[in-house]
């Protein structure tokens, strides 16, 4: 696992060749298998191959989601607010799993913030994706993420780049 972590980079740039229909079901499973707390599972993933519903979502904000344009796949990652006072954490661990896993199927990826983001000036992000999608209104949405099979590499993070100064063991003014 830690290789992954080491190799993972955020992907923007995909090649046009789809996601098998193998694989999509794995990344499935592993949302499907995301930890949450007092095991709720409030959320629900929208998994997205449709090419011209992708370019619809990659409008959702102003910046930071016009790439999803050129994904051969999105995965809405959404939660039923009235299920968990932690859908957000709940979403968050799903997200990040799928990526990793995602990663180990030799795809690339990239995340997507919605939640708390605008659309435009009328409307936020998650309520313009909620329409889009047809979502109930206790559906929150958190995040994107956008797969596909890597157009672009990017060299991992060296260790010594990693800023250790963000860490501290035991207490904080333990530095």
């Amino acid at each position: 696992m830690i290789e992954l972590l080491r190799k993972r980079r955020s992907i923007r740039n995909y090649l046009a060749t789809p996601v098998d229909q193998e694989s999509q079901e794995i990344l499935i499973e592993a949302l499907l298998r995301s930890p949450t707390s007092r095991n709720n599972k409030p959320w629900h993933f929208v998994v997205v191959d449709d090419q011209t519903l992708l370019e619809k979502l990659s409008l959702a904000k102003q910046s930071g989601s016009a790439f999803l344009r050129h994904a051969p796949l999105g995965i809405v990652i959404c939660a039923d607010s009235t299920k968990s006072d932690v859908w957000v954490e709940d979403c968050s661990i799903a997200a990040i799993l799928v990526q990793s896993v995602a990663q180990s199927l030799g795809l690339g990826s990239c995340w997507i913030q919605i939640r708390k983001r605008p659309h435009n000036r009328e409307q936020t992000a998650e309520e313009y994706i909620r329409e889009l999608l047809d979502l109930p209104e206790t559906i929150k949405v958190a995040s994107i993420i956008a797969i596909g099979h890597p157009a672009e590499t990017h060299l991992p993070i060296a260790a010594n780049e990693l800023n250790y100064t963000n860490v501290t063991r035991n207490r904080w003014n333990s530095r």
